[in-house]
């Protein structure tokens, strides 16, 4: 009889899908095997970096790519003036791979170099599939891999960093556009300038987006063409390394926004016809363009894409130590539609045959390979279908993911902050979405992300206080729209804050209330990187009200990353009031109680809590933090004795509430009955 699942025994409903759910741990047990043999395992499986590609060897250079479909592959570059010479003609071996030895004088640090492969029919230039380096030529703009060792190349520092993620406090971050200068940012000034600020506000995680190399700047790093290469606009590798290493100094865990969901349409930089064929690492049939995003569909069903994938997830721990990856599009791999369309209702949705289980295959053994490269990596899936068992443990009948993306909660604040009356913010539904999630997974809250940043969208900030940041953002300057904005702000980011039960993710730049929006360089805005950086000096002055909200941001986070398992512990509603806006609950010693209320302040406001003296934390009318000074943060609170409560260990706690506003209390000692 096969045993139950951990996630079934977890959750009753799941049990008329069992089949479906074991079906799918089966399947990754037996691709797992076939994968690896009957003595192996999925780390000394998950090795094509070592082998294809560009390697040196005591001898000189050994060079090979899989290209089942091509009759010819020539190395071109530097070294041969890009001529097509027949030293330097590949030998073709099993399975599709071709293979070139050189001697090591052949070949310097720096040369440039790509393929020429033929197949039936055509020919065309590639970079090769496991390139560790691919450059741009600033004139041309032509992508070429090159050639990369150095004579000094960086070693690290910090030997076992190990992750402190209790809970994990995410500042999810663009290296290009993190410099305050109109141009491309750099490894090296992000190191120098941007983790300082990152440590000091107290997150304990960055999650890097547009590692991987992509021909257009402005796709944000979502069409990968060298999969094995950091983008070389804004440094080395060794910068890159270099940049890791010091995260790890300061404590701070380093996410890789890795993109396997999907890949860049072109040809010549790219893997789109890489030997000619339309089905070497892709789909060969209708489901090979991705019908939204002009991207091409791995074939996960293919081992060798298998061995691509997988390989490429050790490559980017091992050999610049990330501290894991936030998976990007898993909806899209999950579903034959991609969940376009879809509503997910109900659990049928996510057992009714339309499930990619290749995919589902693939993305279960890429979370066993990493955290068996790595015990203590970090694993999240950005997904938005809600599927039972993703961030559930692989030994449970999960697909093991460590964290999955509160996905929903951006597009709740979004449509209540554009459709809803501030009278109407209703304290029970707020509660409601925010901590409506399954209680067997660990998941990523957040108001917002860089997707709310880009144009043709607007940050919480902007859609709160719109054009008037532009004139009404001098300290002093009282504006009604603007109070209003920073009030709703901060309450909105310190709710989805203290609601998580795993972890926060911000975008750099919006926990100070960066102003407009991210536009890279474009035909339309005439290839301008105004609005492709991020303008620190507006938080560094005092004299701008943007300070306000840098603090409040930063005071939060370092009250929850100091709370011992704050994530981890019950959210308790004390008290919510849609007719007064008012929302009160515990989590461990702390209680936060706020106001939604846009014009009522409340006098001996009174709620039940667990009896005892309370003392103020903060509050976010504080004037450090842009309020009015109505809280008087000196005065501990007790809590008023009812014989009706008093056997619960619950008495009236009575406080002034300010309209617009939260405070934090934290239960000091308990009175004696």
């Amino acid at each position: 009889m096969e045993k139950t699942l951990g996630i079934i025994r977890h959750d009753p409903w799941l049990a008329p899908y069992a089949d479906a759910i074991n079906g799918r741990h089966n399947d990754a047990l037996r691709k797992e095997a076939d994968l690896v043999g009957k003595n192996g395992n999925l780390v000394d499986f998950a090795n094509a970096h070592k082998y294809f590609g560009l390697h040196k060897t005591k001898r000189g250079w050994v060079f090979r790519e899989w290209a089942p479909n091509a009759t010819e592959v020539i190395l071109i570059g530097t070294f041969s003036e890009w001529h097509e010479l027949p030293e330097f003609r590949l030998t073709r071996l099993d399975g599709g791979v071709w293979e070139i030895n050189l001697d090591k004088d052949v070949l310097h640090h720096g040369d440039l170099y790509k393929l020429a492969v033929k197949w039936d029919g055509g020919s065309g230039e590639r970079i090769p599939a496991y390139s560790q380096r691919t450059v741009q030529d600033e004139n041309t703009y032509i992508f070429s891999a090159e050639v990369w060792d150095p004579k000094r190349p960086y070693k690290f520092k910090v030997d076992n960093f190990r992750p402190h993620t209790n809970p994990l406090l995410i500042y999810e971050c663009h290296i290009g556009m993190a410099q305050n200068r109109e141009g491309v940012g750099t490894y090296d000034e992000f190191r120098e300038n941007i983790l300082p600020r990152v440590a000091a506000d107290g997150y304990n995680a960055i999650q890097i987006m547009a590692i991987q190399e992509h021909p257009y700047y402005g796709s944000f790093g979502y069409h990968v063409s060298s999969f094995f290469a950091p983008s070389s606009r804004f440094g080395t590798p060794d910068q890159l390394r270099h940049l890791i290493d010091e995260a790890h100094r300061l404590g701070i865990a380093v996410i890789m926004d890795i993109v396997h969901s999907h890949a860049v349409k072109n040809e010549i930089e790219g893997l789109g016809r890489f030997d000619g064929s339309y089905n070497q690492y892709f789909y060969g049939d209708s489901r090979r363009e991705h019908p939204a995003w002009d991207s091409l569909c791995f074939d996960y069903g293919k081992n060798e894409v298998l061995h691509f994938l997988l390989s490429n997830c050790k490559y980017w721990l091992e050999e610049f130590r990330f501290d894991g990856f936030r998976f990007d599009g898993v909806t899209s791999m999950l579903y034959y539609n991609h969940g376009l369309g879809q509503a997910f209702g109900s659990y049928d949705d996510y057992y009714n045959g339309g499930q990619d289980t290749n995919a589902i295959t693939y993305l279960t053994l890429a979370n066993r390979l990493i955290h068996a490269v790595n015990p203590h990596a970090i694993t999240i899936a950005e997904e938005m279908s809600g599927m039972p068992g993703l961030a559930n443990k692989f030994e449970d009948g999960g697909i093991g993911f460590d964290y999955r993306m509160a996905m929903g909660v951006p597009d709740f604040w979004i449509k209540t902050i554009k459709e809803k009356k501030d009278e109407d913010w209703k304290p029970t539904a707020i509660f409601w979405e925010l901590t409506n999630r399954r209680a067997d997974e660990k998941t990523i809250n957040y108001a917002e992300s860089h997707d709310q940043a880009l144009v043709g969208d607007k940050t919480i900030i902007f859609r709160l206080i719109d054009s008037d940041m532009y004139w009404h953002m001098m300290v002093g300057d009282n504006n009604y729209t603007v109070d209003r904005g920073i009030a709703l702000h901060k309450m909105i980011r310190l709710v989805t804050l203290a609601t998580i039960n795993g972890g926060y993710l911000n975008f750099m730049g919006n926990e100070f209330g960066h102003p407009e929006w991210i536009d890279f360089p474009r035909e339309g805005n005439g290839w301008s990187y105004k609005y492709a950086r991020r303008q620190w000096d507006l938080v560094d002055r005092q004299d701008l009200k943007y300070r306000f909200l840098g603090k409040f941001d930063q005071d939060i986070i370092h009250l929850v990353r100091k709370t011992r398992f704050f994530q981890s512990s019950p959210v308790e509603k004390l008290w919510d009031k849609d007719d007064d806006q008012i929302l009160a609950f515990k989590r461990r010693d702390l209680v936060f109680v706020f106001n939604f209320n846009p014009t009522k302040s409340f006098t001996d406001y009174g709620f039940l809590a667990p009896i005892g003296e309370y003392e103020h934390v903060l509050d976010s009318d504080d004037p450090e933090y842009g309020g009015y000074g109505n809280i008087d943060g000196s005065v501990n609170h007790f809590t008023q004795h009812d014989p009706l409560y008093a056997p619960h260990g619950l008495g009236w706690l009575k406080l002034y509430i300010p309209a617009r506003s939260v405070q934090v209390l934290r239960l000091r000692k308990n009175r004696k009955k």
